[in-house]
């Protein structure tokens, strides 16, 4: 294997160029990004960096003096794979050849039908939307985010404390609900109503209104209230569309590659086609704990996961795969650290183990059959630590592909 090609420039795609070169891969190295910036922490986006306690420095990935031997394609978009003579088409008409293919092009938020065009809306998944988003809130005035997910609820709790009139406005019954259950995803959310932060639950938007007195020709104005499906009209300065992201994967359509809600791998990231592996967001690897595929958009998934894809490539398939580890994520909101690891909808019961709901301190536990499949921490670190590790001795080890 003479070339690699890595389709993805984020915390998936360096990490699988770390894994190359440690796994003795000293071949070319080629990382294709549609972004113009070189790796970043995107974490920090929806809390820090929006706030403005830390600048763009602070969010690169590499190491100083980090030397990968990678020739770095970047402000490239992938729109096409052709395995005839694996080769990666770009939008600027380049085509990059190689032997083994690395797709790690992640997910893109979600937007909200009729909003292009409309000053004062935003979704948050760059930093260039970071940017953008921190110029219009530090005007200040009115906030309403629209859905109520983690990225949402950060948004939230960084605009709170700069001061904005804040709400939040979630379709399902209760927020959170799917990854943490309605139980736990109640307290989560009841963070919003412990600061003042109006939570609308239960009805969706049917649309944005703006762009009165906007000039012929010229842009649509800016947002001014965000209208409910029941009919009322929350007034908006600004509006986040927190709506959930979409797997980046149109690329390849019609290459040959499975696509099932992402790109379709086995339990070490192996694709249907020899030769290509896929990672991070827009990966749906094959989970036997939860017998299903699963994409895992989480920090540590995208941290940890390319090692196996990797030995997966470099050595044919034929590698054993390192048992997965249950998917963990966290989020800051309102002071208060959120842990999360495991699969919620696979328990039949959960318990507060430590701590009460009603502190926003405690710790509980997720079982089915009465097996332990998942921990969440409100502001319990060292005991969550302690349980994330009994929760990964749970988890089933991996098989190689799905049956």
């Amino acid at each position: 294997m003479r070339t690699v090609a890595v389709v993805g420039a984020s915390l998936a795609g360096l990490s699988v160029a770390r894994s190359l070169r440690k796994q003795g891969y000293d071949g070319r190295l080629v990382v294709i990004g549609a972004e113009r910036h070189r790796p970043y922490d995107r974490p920090p986006l929806s809390k820090e960096f929006l706030a403005g306690e830390i600048d763009e420095t602070a969010l690169t990935l590499e190491a100083e003096g980090e030397d990968l031997g990678a020739e770095w394609v970047l402000g490239a978009t992938a729109v096409g794979l052709d395995l005839a003579d694996r080769s990666v088409r770009l939008a600027d008409g380049r085509s990059v050849r190689a032997d083994g293919i690395v797709v790690a092009t992640g997910a893109a938020a979600r937007t909200l039908p009729g909003s292009d065009g409309l000053a004062g809306v935003h979704v948050l998944r760059t930093v260039d939307d970071a940017i953008a988003l921190r110029e219009d809130l530090a005007r200040g005035g009115r906030l309403v985010v629209i859905g109520g997910g983690f990225i949402g609820a950060e948004v939230a709790s960084t605009a709170y404390a700069l001061g904005l009139e804040v709400t939040v406005v979630e379709v399902a019954p209760t927020p959170l609900a799917g990854p943490l259950g309605a139980a736990m995803g109640g307290v989560v959310s009841s963070l919003h109503l412990d600061h003042g932060v109006g939570l609308l639950c239960g009805v969706g938007v049917r649309g944005l209104i703006g762009g009165l007195g906007a000039p012929p020709g010229g842009s649509r104005g800016s947002v001014e209230a965000v209208l409910l499906e029941d009919g009322r009209s929350l007034p908006a300065d600004v509006v986040v569309v927190g709506v959930g992201a979409r797997p980046c994967v149109e690329w390849l359509e019609g290459s040959g590659i499975a696509l099932e809600n992402g790109v379709r791998c086995d339990a070490d990231g192996s694709t249907n086609v020899p030769g290509v592996v896929a990672v991070g967001d827009c990966a749906a690897w094959y989970d036997p704990a939860a017998g299903a595929h699963r994409r895992v958009e989480h920090w540590t998934g995208a941290r940890e996961r390319p090692a196996a894809a990797v030995a997966a490539l470099l050595s044919g398939g034929t590698a054993t795969p390192e048992p997965l580890r249950p998917p963990y994520f966290w989020s800051d909101q309102y002071g208060v650290r959120i842990q999360f690891a495991g699969y919620a909808a696979g328990a039949d019961s959960v318990t507060v183990e430590e701590g009460a709901a009603a502190d926003r301190s405690f710790l509980a536990v997720y079982r089915s059959a009465g097996r332990p499949v998942a921990v969440l921490g409100m502001n319990q670190p060292r005991l969550f630590t302690r349980w994330r590790k009994q929760l990964a001795q749970h988890h089933t080890s991996p098989a190689r592909s799905a049956p």
